[in-house]
């Protein structure tokens, strides 16, 4: 199990935002969505090495091997050219590892962090390497006070679920839109298997926070507030943690979209206190 692998966007060995305290964040490639507000566009598509970054590359980063496109590190300037134009939403970065890979630097890590977080792209479409990689920080004496956190976008069965939790601590997940057709319209597919993860996580004990972006004019949060706030309610006290849009790092129409103000927070938070949702996280800044 230790020696199965994983496309690896990127790691970042110490975290605050990503779950509670000092965290590992793995960053998988590869997602099941395609967000238009997503700030990581590059994350969504694998490379298919089509080779058209390679010449347009102006460090010289990139090359062809045997009709594979090669990253080399060591003299990239991480301008971010080959992301921008990639047609697949891809990086050439993306490196493949082996969970023995990653504990690695899980363990290089590890007495100054308190758990790890994988997230994407989708940290789901890559579920049975999540599992075993979940799975050896439990089994490892060293490592398994470390807790083990998902942050996700909910697009997984219950099947998946039921796999992934004796082994998941704890699932951070992003709740869109509450009308599927406006979902649709953001991220390319419905929303019911997202309601159904939601509910799902939350009756297990497992949902550890629940997250809405407001976007000014792009979500519909507010023309939905009441069915919102009770199925929110129902969850119970899952933390709703409220994210602030804004338009650095993303990519097409939605580069042209407003930034989410203080007042546009409040504004939706103030309607879900009134209707009894009051486990609010407030954004740590905005742009």
């Amino acid at each position: 199990m230790n020696s199965r692998c994983a496309s690896v966007s990127k790691i970042i060995p110490f975290s605050c935002v990503d779950g509670p305290g000092s965290r590992l964040t793995l960053f998988l490639q590869g997602c099941n969505l395609r967000c238009k507000n997503c700030h990581n566009p590059w994350t969504m598509g694998r490379c298919n090495d089509c080779g058209e970054c390679v010449p347009q590359c102006p460090h010289q980063a990139l090359s062809l091997n045997m009709s594979k496109v090669v990253w080399h590190s060591d003299i990239c300037q991480q301008c971010d050219t080959c992301l921008q134009m990639c047609p697949q939403q891809a990086t050439p970065m993306a490196q493949t590892m082996s969970v023995n890979e990653v504990l690695r630097h899980i363990r290089k890590a590890s007495l100054f962090i308190e758990g790890i977080t994988v997230s994407g792209g989708e940290a789901t479409t890559q579920l049975p390497f999540v599992i075993a990689l979940f799975s050896a920080i439990k089994a490892d004496p060293q490592l398994q006070h470390l807790t083990c956190m998902v942050d996700s976008n909910g697009w997984l069965g219950e099947t998946g679920w039921q796999k992934l939790l004796p082994v998941c601590d704890g699932v951070m997940l992003d709740f869109k839109a509450w009308d599927s057709a406006y979902h649709m319209q953001l991220t390319g597919r419905d929303n019911a298997t997202i309601k159904r993860s939601i509910l799902f996580l939350a009756k297990r004990g497992k949902l550890a926070e629940l997250r809405l972006l407001v976007i000014p004019g792009q979500v519909d949060y507010l023309h939905h507030i009441e069915p919102l706030a009770a199925f929110i309610t129902q969850l119970g006290r899952v933390p709703v943690r409220l994210n602030a849009f804004h338009a650095h790092g993303v990519y097409g129409e939605a580069k042209a979209w407003a930034n989410a103000t203080p007042e546009d927070v409040e504004q939706l938070a103030k309607e879900l206190r009134k209707r009894g949702v009051d486990n609010l996280i407030y954004p740590a800044l905005y742009l």
